[in-house]
This record gives C-alpha cells, sequence and structure tokens, in this order.
C-alpha cells in the first residue's frame, strides 16, 4: 500500500484537492437525493390523501365487488391513478386486496409475509412505506370503515425512486467530470505554483552531485527566487544565502590549501640542499683517517642516519605536493607481473623473518602508468606489511586481471589495524601505534602516498582488516591491447 501513495509535493497537494472536492461532491449529491426523496415522498403523501379512501371502501362491502372469470374485480375507481392500492382488514385479518391497472382492478395475491406487514402499519393519518412482494414498495394510508374495519390505500414508490435514481445518475456523471476537469487544472495550477520549488530542488540535486571533499568545486547557478512573501520564496531565498556561504567557505579552504601545498613543495624542496649537505659532512667526518672518541662516531653515525630518514621524508612529502599539484605522470606500458616479482624480492631480502608468498596469473598483466611510482606503491605495501606485523607473519601477494581492471592485493595474517585508525589509515601522517615511530622509522607518509599514486592512475585502493587478516587491494585499469 505504501508504494501506492503519492511521494511528491505536487502529487500530495493534486491528490487533496481532488479528495476535498470529491468530499464536497459526495456531501452536495447526498444531500440533494435526500432533500428530493424526502420532498417527492411528501407530494406522494399529500397525493394520499388527495385521493382518499374511495377505492378502499368500495372493497368494504362485498355486495359492491364483483369477481368476474378472468379475476378482476368491479370497484370504484374514480379519480383513482393506476397502480393505487386498496385493502381491506377486518380485525386485522386481510379480507380484500386489489390494484387500479389500466384494464381495470386486479386482486393481488398476497403472502403470508405481506398480510403481517399491512396489519402492522398504524393508523396514524400518515404515510408508511411498505415493501409487498407482489408489487415491490407502496406509500400506504390507513383510515377507519364505517364498520369499524381498517381502509388501507397506497400508490406504488417507483416514481419516486426513479426520479431519485435519475438525480443520482445525472449527479455521478457531472460530479465525475467536474472532479476530472477539477483534477487536471488542479494539477497544472499546482505544477505552475510549485515551479521555484522545483528549481530549488533541482539546483540542490546538482550540489548534491559535487565532490565538495577537496580541490576547487564551482557551484551551479542559484536558484530562482520567487515573491519572498511567499513560503517558496523564503525556502529559495534561505537557500541561496547558504549556498553563498558554502561558496565562501569553500573558496576560502581552497586557498588555505593551496597555501599549504605551495609551502610544502617549497619546504620540501628547500630543504634537500641542507639535509644532504648536513649527511655529507656526517659521512665525510666519519671519514676522517684519525682516531675519533667511540661517542663522536656514534653521534655522526645518527646524525647520517637521521639526515636519511629525513632526506627520504623531504622526498615523500614533494612527491605528495606534486601529486597534489596535479602533475601528470607518465603514462606508458608497465609489466605489473615483474614490478611484483622484484617488489617482492627486495621485500624478502630485508624482511627475512616473514614469509612471503606470490600468486600471479599464468599470462602477464599490463597496465598503463609509471613504472617507478607503481614499483613505489608495491614497496610501500610490502614495507608496511613487514614493518608493522611480527617476525614469522605470512605476507601473501596476489595478483588478477578482470577485462578492465587488474586487482593487486597484498594480504597479511598480522594482528590487523585497529578500527578506530582503519578510516584514516590512507591520510597522511596516520600511524597505528606512535611509540614505533623510532623502530619502523616512518612518518606516516607511506600509505598515503600509495593512495594519492593509485588515484593519480584512475585507479582505487581499498582496506579490509581484522585480527589475524589484513588485505590491501589495488584497483588499476589494464592497458588497452595493441
Amino acid at each position: 500500500m505504501r508504494s501506492l501513495r503519492p511521494r511528491t509535493l505536487r502529487a500530495r497537494l493534486t491528490l487533496g484537492l481532488v479528495v476535498l472536492l470529491a468530499v464536497s461532491c459526495a456531501a452536495v449529491g447526498l444531500a440533494a437525493v435526500v432533500e428530493l426523496s424526502g420532498f417527492l415522498t411528501s407530494r406522494l403523501d399529500e397525493q394520499l390523501t388527495e385521493a382518499g379512501n374511495r377505492f378502499a371502501i368500495s372493497l368494504e362491502h362485498q355486495g359492491q365487488v364483483q369477481d368476474d372469470h378472468d379475476g378482476d374485480e368491479r370497484g370504484d375507481t374514480r379519480r383513482q391513478a393506476t397502480g393505487t392500492f386498496g385493502a381491506r382488514l377486518v380485525d386485522g385479518t386481510v379480507t380484500h386486496a386489489a390494484v387500479v391497472r389500466p384494464s381495470g382492478i386486479l386482486t393481488v395475491d398476497l403472502t403470508a409475509r405481506d398480510r403481517k406487514r399491512l396489519a402492522a402499519v398504524p393508523a396514524d393519518g400518515r404515510g408508511h412505506s411498505v415493501e409487498l412482494s407482489a408489487l415491490h414498495e407502496y406509500r400506504m394510508l390507513v383510515s377507519r370503515g364505517l364498520d369499524g374495519d381498517v381502509l388501507i390505500t397506497g400508490m406504488p414508490l417507483e416514481p419516486v425512486e426513479a426520479a431519485v435514481h435519475r438525480l443520482e445518475l445525472v449527479a455521478g456523471i457531472v460530479f465525475g467530470a467536474a472532479l476530472t476537469a477539477a483534477g487536471v487544472a488542479g494539477a497544472l495550477w499546482v505544477r505552475w505554483s510549485l515551479r521555484p520549488l522545483s528549481r530549488v530542488a533541482a539546483t540542490a540535486t546538482r550540489v548534491s552531485e559535487l565532490s565538495l571533499a577537496s580541490g576547487e568545486v564551482a557551484l551551479p547557478p542559484r536558484a530562482p527566487e520567487a515573491d519572498p512573501r511567499s513560503e517558496v520564496g523564503r525556502v529559495a531565498g534561505a537557500f541561496n544565502r547558504m549556498l553563498g556561504h558554502v561558496e565562501d567557505a569553500l573558496t576560502k579552504r581552497h586557498a588555505s590549501e593551496e597555501r599549504l601545498r605551495s609551502f610544502a613543495a617549497d619546504a620540501s624542496h628547500e630543504l634537500r640542499t641542507p639535509v644532504a649537505s648536513v649527511r655529507g659532512h656526517a659521512e665525510l667526518a666519519l671519514l676522517h683517517p684519525g682516531p675519533l672518541p667511540p661517542e663522536i662516531t656514534r653521534a655522526l653515525e645518527r646524525i647520517a642516519a637521521e639526515s636519511t630518514r629525513m632526506g627520504a621524508m623531504v622526498d615523500d612529502l614533494l612527491l605528495l605536493a606534486r601529486l597534489d599539484a596535479g602533475r601528470p605522470l607518465e603514462a606508458a606500458p608497465v609489466d605489473l607481473t615483474r614490478l611484483v616479482l622484484d617488489a617482492l624480492t627486495d621485500a624478502r631480502a630485508t624482511g627475512s623473518g616473514h614469509r612471503w608468498e606470490l600468486d600471479l596469473p599464468e599470462e602477464p598483466v599490463t597496465v598503463t602508468g609509471d613504472e617507478h611510482r607503481l614499483h613505489q606503491v608495491l614497496a610501500n605495501l610490502l614495507s608496511n606489511a613487514r614493518l608493522h606485523t611480527p617476525a614469522g607473519t605470512k605476507v601473501t601477494v596476489s595478483l588478477e586481471a578482470a577485462a578492465t581492471t587488474a586487482l593487486l592485493k597484498v594480504h597479511d595474517d598480522g594482528p590487523g589495524i585497529p578500527k578506530d585508525i582503519q578510516s584514516g589509515v590512507f591520510e597522511r601522517f596516520t600511524r597505528a601505534d606512535r611509540s614505533t615511530k623510532a623502530q619502523t622509522g616512518g612518518a606516516g607518509l607511506g600509505l598515503s602516498i600509495v593512495a594519492a599514486v593509485v588515484e593519480a592512475h584512475g585507479g582505487s585502493v581499498a582496506v579490509e582488516s581484522g585480527p589475524g587478516s589484513t588485505t590491501f587491494t589495488v584497483r588499476l585499469r589494464t592497458a588497452a591491447p595493441t
């Protein structure tokens, strides 16, 4: 039943208008039918009163009514309309019953039920409706005879019912046509009245389809404003003001993001030289031919190691800044199968305590992209699995190709990623455990680089993690066959 209910405001208003009009028409029609029925019945009662009981009196004495061979009776039918009914009751028992026909008077055969109904009609000088099995419904008037018997005179209600039914038919046709016309006109009127609201809804739909997460956003033109004194006009005005506020906020956010990206790119670029210089001086000092105190040697080694780590971090930040700026990557056919083999070989060399497994298709998988950056994606995923799982963990790298998509999965049976950071695992500087920073040497940029490089290739990356199972899935478009 819910599916039959109107969903739009326009349909509800139109349906409400039609329902109200239908109720009004039904009330008017019912009142007219009841009034006409009462009026015609009262007129019939007046005719009964005017006609008197002449026909019924003629049935009072048997000597005045003679039966012939064909069943007709000879009674007093003067000034009696065709269909007039007369009956005589003695001590509550019907002795005679006849009806006036065009050809004369016809005796009426009454059933026991009909006789009870006639006997139950009160002699109060008012008309009463009685339904007889042979004559259908009649309007009866009861009077007392000279001999103390009861005389009943009746007239058929069929003309009244016919007039009422005709009124019902005419009213139904007229009201039906009026409802149809009112429904069509009402729908057009409601549609015209709600046009400004429909434009607001269309504008809101276009805004909802925009990606507002990041970058510069161009909002659609404002919704046309209607009369501000109307409800629809106030909604349109408030919606347009809201869009203005949203556009201002998005513009300021985009400007802030651009300044931050510019700062990150500039800072990363400027830091590369001093960091390389510090590392070079530390390595040069370690090559001094003379003896150095052990604490000086240890300090120089730490300076060189931290300079190397800082240099890698600067390179990662510079890469992210370039990807944020939308700089295009190289687009060439890349044998993804060979990249997986090379990356897993490097991972085995650096993570001998882990168990590394491969699941590759028989045919090579080729994608279009930047080979160096895709290798970095694989290296970061494998490094992430090695650094955040204990020794003995099994890491499985699988590759499969569909019609136009290559799926690269890195699965491990380690402890999993905490649920509270899974939603932001691809954001920058996100770490599962900050206390391991000194051990892993990472800054939380590896997975953010994976996401940025994959998105720059038109692909996607997702993670599913729980205790004992973590899977990173990378989707890339396969290269078109040549």
